[in-house]
C-alpha cells in the first residue's frame, strides 16, 4: 500500500513538470498581480490543462507551494483547497514590493541493474532537500495504461541515494522544474528573483510593467550566468475562445536576452526549457531544466 501511494504521488508530479509537448500544461493564475497598499492579498488558481487558465483536467498539488516576501522571508499559503479540476489558495500581502509564489522542485530519475534485474529510480524532493525525505518508491505496476511498461513496485527506489553499492548500468538524469508567479504591492522590487542556481529569469522589464504592444526584455540565467539557446514558449490565455493558440516560439541570444511583444492585454503563460550536462547528482548524465511563469499584461 505504501509503494502504491508513493507511485501515485510521484506519477502525478512527473506529469506536472513534463514538457508542454508531452503533457497538459501546469499553471498558476493569480487574481491580480498588482496591488495598492499592503492590506490585501491575492487568490491563486492552480491546475494543469490543455487550454491555459481553463481548468478541465486535474488540480495542481499544493504541498510544495512556497511564498517568498520581498525581504526574502518565507510565508505560508492560506485557505488551501483542492477540487476535481483545480486547487486554490490565498496569499496575504503585508509587505511592499514584489512577492514570489510557486514551486521549486527537482527529480533524479533513471534506472540501474542489480543481480541482473532492472530497477527504476524516480522521486521528487523539494529544493533545497529537507531532512527525512526519501524512502522506497513506486512506479507503474500491474494494471497500468496499455502500451506502457509495467514495473514491479518492489523494484523501484525513490532517489539516487538509495541505489545499492553493487548496482551496475546506472543511467540517471536530473530534472529541475520551477513555476513562479509574481505579485507587486506598491513599488516593484527585484530581491526575490534570483538564487544563482539552475535556470532562472532575470527581468529587465519588471513583471509589474508589462504593457501590450510594447517590447519586454528578460534575461535567462543558468547558475547565475547568461544562458544562450534557452527555448521559450509564450502563449496568451483564453484559447477556448479562439481557434489558434497564438504561441510565440523564441530563443535567447548569446547574452541570455529575450524580447517579447504582447499583441493584446491579458494573462500570458511563459515556459522556458534548457538541457545541459551539469547535474547536481554526480552520477547523472544531464540536467533538464524548465521555468514557468504567468504574467499579466496591461492595456496602454
Amino acid at each position: 500500500m505504501r509503494n502504491s501511494k508513493l507511485f501515485i504521488a510521484t506519477a502525478a508530479l512527473a506529469a506536472a513538470i513534463a514538457s508542454p509537448a508531452s503533457a497538459h500544461r501546469q499553471w498558476m493564475l493569480p487574481s491580480t498581480t498588482i496591488l495598492s497598499g499592503t492590506h490585501g492579498g491575492v487568490t491563486v488558481d492552480a491546475a494543469a490543462s490543455n487550454d491555459l487558465f481553463y481548468p478541465d483536467h486535474r488540480p495542481m498539488g499544493l504541498d510544495n507551494v512556497t511564498v517568498w516576501a520581498p525581504d526574502g522571508s518565507e510565508h505560508e499559503i492560506g485557505n488551501p483547497a483542492t477540487g476535481r479540476y483545480r486547487s486554490t489558495f490565498d496569499v496575504a500581502i503585508d509587505q511592499p514590493g514584489t512577492w514570489k509564489i510557486g514551486t521549486d522542485q527537482s527529480m533524479v530519475f533513471g534506472s540501474f541493474k542489480l543481480d541482473g534485474e532492472t530497477w527504476r529510480v524516480g522521486g521528487f524532493r523539494r529544493r533545497p532537500p529537507m531532512a527525512g525525505q526519501g524512502g522506497p518508491g513506486g512506479n507503474a505496476g500491474p494494471g497500468g495504461p496499455a502500451g506502457r511498461p509495467r514495473f514491479d513496485p518492489s523494484h523501484v527506489v525513490a532517489s539516487a541515494a538509495e541505489i545499492p553499492a553493487g548496482a551496475t548500468d546506472v543511467k540517471l538524469s536530473e530534472r529541475v522544474s520551477r513555476n513562479f508567479i509574481f505579485v507587486t504591492a506598491d513599488a516593484p522590487t527585484a530581491t526575490v528573483f534570483k538564487t544563482g542556481k539552475g535556470l532562472e529569469l532575470e527581468p529587465v522589464t519588471h513583471p509589474a510593467s508589462l504593457v501590450s504592444n510594447e517590447d519586454a526584455r528578460f534575461r535567462f540565467l543558468v547558475d547565475g550566468k547568461p544562458a544562450a539557446g534557452v527555448e521559450v514558449t509564450v502563449i496568451p490565455g483564453g484559447k477556448q475562445f479562439r481557434e489558434a493558440e497564438d504561441a510565440q516560439k523564441l530563443t535567447t541570444g548569446a547574452d541570455g536576452m529575450l524580447t517579447v511583444t504582447w499583441p493584446v492585454a491579458g494573462m500570458y503563460w511563459l515556459h522556458a526549457t534548457l538541457t545541459d550536462n551539469h547535474p547536481s547528482e554526480p552520477r547523472a548524465s544531464e540536467r533538464r531544466m524548465s521555468y514557468t511563469t504567468t504574467l499579466e499584461v496591461l492595456a496602454p
